[in-house]
């Protein structure tokens, strides 16, 4: 495989220890358990959201990297099994 001059740098600074990681290990994490929570899929669900809501969804969706679709069903899973809280008003 031939490398042009820009892989070839990207190649030279992996291989060196130069590059570092884009996601932290908690973010990895997180990844790791939401793909987890939606790995299997064996039903089909249909919902009407207001398109405000599907749109605010999709940005925070992609802030975090998931499709959106995956992470409504991250979202679902941990209300679900009790690792969804609400936070009070007071809360940041």
């Amino acid at each position: 495989m031939k490398l042009d001059a820009y892989e070839l740098e990207i190649l030279q600074s992996y291989e060196s220890g130069e590059l570092i990681p884009g996601a932290t290990r908690a973010e990895l994490e997180r990844m790791q358990s939401a793909a987890r929570a939606t790995a299997i899929k064996d039903q089909r669900i249909n919902i009407r959201l207001s398109s405000n809501d599907l749109r605010d969804i999709q940005t925070k969706a992609l802030q975090e990297g998931l499709p959106y679709q995956t992470l409504i069903a991250s979202v679902l899973h941990k209300y679900v099994t009790g690792r969804f809280t609400e936070k009070s008003c007071n809360e940041t």
